[in-house]
């Protein structure tokens, strides 16, 4: 029974009870906990909304902008809604013994929680009050594989702008064709693209751009972290995204605006190929960086014949030197990065070579894995004055 289905069953009743196991309950609880509005000035936003019907047990969380619906099997004496502080919920049923669950709603949206010998009541509010969430659309369904999606994920994320004003920064663009996905991130400083074809997309024609929050990105990752479900259901209407990953449903309020032309960054004469072991290359500059302007974060990569230097100083820590032996023969070139931004990228891209191409000293560089990879991705960073 689809869980859209098991809410509408629910609606309209003042009494509910249940009983359901611990372990399938702190599951779903614990599923949902990074929806729930920690900070929020609407209080019913800090609550679950839970709907019984059928044998099973529906749970929503909401933040308005994000909100995860998701179902687990339960015993329904009484058919019925009742909305319960999640946080407060979640840390209580952590602390219970490994056995049934009986939940209850009382008079005045009170809720009864007992399992062995504990007997708690808590302080519920009106279901009327939790606001109405829109439901999985039927057409233009598109199923791309978890697994696919959370590697994109996990090579752009990271790269998303975090201040608020750059709204259209504030997601990664996601690009579906026929046969290939692409993802896109930027913050202005750095861009990460990855793309992977021979993928078939049904139901894809041209191309289907869609701006994904980083939040909604955050969580599906963490969704398939924790199910062996293979494919996602994707839909979007005019203003939300829908993410259906077995049992649990994820809706996204879109991002509008328009995304930078990000393929016109993207360097097209970077000549000078070196290549690194990734482990190495992170190694020297965590050390270097520990002597970097704390607020620039600036290291100096400066590539000689056979040799790469790297080096950082602040006049409030000192100055560190360190050297990699490389293969190259060029011209010798000096340029400057934000050392996070590297180690950022040796993070996602995973043990192995990667190749760094530069061009001059005020161009954008670029890295990617040096062995082709089941995911084409690059990683192109802005230079900086050192």
């Amino acid at each position: 029974m689809p869980v859209e289905a098991i809410a509408s069953s629910a609606i309209g009743t003042s009494t509910m009870e249940i009983t359901i196991s611990k372990f399938e309950l702190l599951r779903e609880l614990a599923a949902t906990q990074g929806v729930v509005e920690r900070k929020t000035t609407i209080p019913i936003l800090s609550n679950y909304l839970f709907e019984a019907g059928g044998d099973r047990l529906s749970l929503t969380a909401t933040d308005l902008d994000l909100s995860l619906r998701t179902s687990c099997n339960a015993k329904v004496k009484r058919e019925g809604a009742c909305t319960i502080p999640a946080r407060k919920l979640h840390d209580y049923v952590k602390l219970l013994p490994d056995a049934d669950i009986t939940i209850k709603l009382l008079e005045n949206h009170w809720v009864s929680i007992r399992c062995g010998r504990s007997n708690t009541k808590m302080v519920g509010m009106a279901r009327s009050n939790f606001p109405s969430l829109p439901v999985f659309p039927t057409a233009n369904v598109v199923k791309i594989p978890a697994q696919v999606l959370r590697g994109m994920i996990a090579r752009t994320s990271f790269a998303i702008a975090n201040e608020e004003s750059r709204y259209t920064l504030n997601g990664a663009l996601m690009v579906l064709k026929p046969e290939s996905i692409t993802m896109v991130a930027t913050d202005g400083h750095r861009l990460a693209h990855v793309e992977r074809s021979n993928e078939k997309f049904e139901g894809v024609s041209g191309e289907l751009k869609t701006l994904v929050p980083k939040k909604a990105m955050d969580e599906l990752r963490s969704l398939v972290d924790s199910t062996d479900v293979e494919t996602i259901e994707f839909a979007k209407d005019d203003s939300t995204l829908f993410f259906r990953i077995g049992q649990r449903l994820l809706t996204s309020r879109q991002l509008t605006g328009q995304f930078p032309n990000f393929e016109a960054v993207l360097p097209k004469d970077n000549t000078r190929i070196i290549s690194l072991h990734g482990e190495d290359l992170g190694a020297a500059i965590a050390r270097v960086a520990q002597f970097a302007d704390e607020r620039s974060r600036a290291v100096r990569l400066k590539l000689e014949k056979g040799e790469l230097k790297l080096s950082a100083s602040s006049t409030e820590t000192g100055e560190s030197e360190d050297s990699i032996e490389v293969d190259y023969n060029g011209e010798p070139l000096t340029v400057g990065f934000n050392a996070q931004y590297i180690i950022d990228f040796l993070k996602a891209a995973g043990a192995g070579d990667v190749r760094l191409e530069l061009k001059d000293s005020q161009s954008a560089g670029q890295l990617r894995p040096a062995e082709s990879e089941d995911y084409k991705y690059r990683y192109i960073v802005m230079p900086m004055r050192i």
